[in-house]
């Protein structure tokens, strides 16, 4: 069902309040995790690696849909702070398979607390309902957009 027309899109703004949604939520992030020295682009990492068993530095640029060479800086960030370690696969030395380090795991199991803190700061203002409206529209949205991540997520409920 078309919304918008040429005439009337200069006065849509359901893109610029889903990327401001997206931007304020990971500034509230980075606030949250300011004393554990890590980003919220970091914390996307960390937290893919110890909640979904992402284990492969391209499954990790599906799931965030980033190129292969900013996810070897994060990567490379990331190995420096002792958080994740990479290691070549037996099977295929071509291969590189990620792991949390011993640190990674103490952050990993402190994360849902944080960014549920920081979700909590970002969506506190809506009821329950509201907050379950909110999501229910935004997967609509994304499933008919094909977005096989959130399918994931729908199908793992």
């Amino acid at each position: 069902m078309p919304h918008f027309t040429p005439e009337n899109f200069q006065t849509c703004i359901i893109g610029m309040l889903l990327g401001r949604a997206a931007m304020v939520k990971d500034r509230i992030l980075d606030s949250h995790l300011q004393d554990f020295g890590v980003t919220a682009a970091q914390f996307k990492v960390l937290i893919i690696v110890a909640q979904y068993g992402v284990d492969t530095p391209a499954e990790l640029c599906r799931f965030l849909s980033l190129d292969s060479g900013s996810m070897t800086r994060m990567l490379d960030r990331l190995e420096q702070k002792d958080l994740i370690l990479r290691r070549r696969c037996p099977d295929d030395r071509r291969q590189v398979r990620l792991a949390l380090s011993e640190e990674g795991q103490k952050l990993a199991d402190q994360l849902p607390q944080i960014g549920a803190a920081a979700m909590n700061e970002l969506v506190g203002v809506l009821a329950a309902d509201e907050l379950a409206t909110l999501e229910n529209l935004l997967s609509k949205v994304l499933l008919a957009a094909g977005d096989t991540l959130t399918a994931q997520r729908i199908g793992a409920k």
